[in-house]
């Protein structure tokens, strides 16, 4: 079973609500009837105008029976949450009438849906900046009790299936924190190793990379390196996880070996933790481009209920598999 359909079968056997925030965007009106129909949702939502939804669900041919169609300026629940949204805004200086305003946005509707639990996950960003779909996050759903940073990862699937776990391997962080400061790396690798346990029902190796092993060069960003693993030995004194870690001696045995005598990680890595933003992309790229292979993601980690954001290029396949991966989540 592919890592989708693994993914896919969770979903349906949890049967949990999903909210998608863009209601009125194309592909998103196609994945919905897809989800229904998959039933890899029990109930799926779309924010937006209801007449506004309706049209293109009838421009692009969907039927959208089955489908839960919610427009924040009429829902029964618009009073609600504009008054739970004033009360985690307030100390900002949020007013009540500011409050409300703000709750007509469908990315804060969608997100507030989550938090008050009328729905299990939320997707979006097929129209929307990641910007925007954290911001809706930070502010409404929070992040997990003592992570300060939500971070993202993607599941990499390899033709060759030698790397990681049957081919399966987990990057951190490839899109959201561009210059990570040590104690952000360590929570990315936390994250990351728990995404780990959830995705590839893998126990995570954990290697934190750079262009070092080991001490074999000095810089300042090898430092942060070290100094996030010895953060991370005291947020999670189990993990498997070393550092710093050129990317072949985390990943080939021989060199590990060589490189980093004595590690447990060197050589047999499962989850790697890029040092910035810039690596991490890249080296994500690459992977898919030359190795071709499939980048799932990215997944946001270290919220404390499930939310994920799309990419604006985005397939409506890729909306229904990124679905079924939060849904497996909640």
């Amino acid at each position: 079973m592919s890592f989708v359909e693994s993914m896919k079968a969770k979903a349906k056997s949890a049967g949990k609500k999903l909210v998608l925030a863009e209601g009125t965007e194309p592909r998103t009106v196609k994945a919905a009837r897809m989800i229904i129909d998959e039933k890899i949702a029990s109930e799926v939502f779309l924010v937006g105008g209801k007449d506004a939804i309706s049209k293109v669900a009838g421009e692009q041919g969907v039927n959208l029976n089955g489908i839960t169609l919610i427009d924040p300026a009429n829902s029964d629940l618009k009073d609600k949450f504009a008054k739970a949204f004033f009360e985690m805004r307030k100390h900002k200086g949020v007013t009540e009438d500011e409050a409300a305003k703000s709750m007509l946005d469908n990315l804060r509707w969608g997100a507030m849906m989550v938090k008050q639990n009328a729905a299990d996950a939320m997707v979006a960003g097929a129209e929307n900046s990641t910007g925007k779909v954290l911001l809706a996050g930070f502010n409404i759903i929070g992040t997990l009790p003592g992570v300060k940073s939500a971070s993202s990862c993607f599941v990499m699937d390899m033709p060759d299936k030698k790397w990681g776990k049957d081919g399966l391997m987990i990057f951190g962080d490839c899109a959201t924190i561009p210059d990570p400061t040590a104690e952000q790396l360590a929570e990315i690798a936390v994250q990351s190793a728990e995404s780990c346990r959830k995705f590839l029902n893998a126990e995570p190796i954990v290697a934190l990379l750079s262009f070092s092993t080991k001490g074999s060069a000095k810089h300042e960003n090898v430092d942060k390196v070290t100094k996030a693993l010895e953060l991370v030995k005291q947020m999670a004194p189990d993990l498997k996880i070393d550092g710093e870690l050129q990317a072949d001696a985390a990943l080939v045995a021989t060199v590990g070996q060589q490189k980093a005598p004595g590690s447990k990680v060197a050589g047999y890595a499962n989850t790697l933790i890029f040092p910035d933003l810039q690596s991490g992309n890249i080296g994500y790229k690459l992977v898919q481009r030359f190795g071709n292979a499939a980048a799932y993601g990215p997944f946001l980690q270290g919220f404390a209920q499930p939310i994920t954001d799309l990419s604006r290029g985005c397939s409506i396949d890729e909306i229904v598999n990124t679905a079924a991966v939060t849904l497996a989540q909640a």
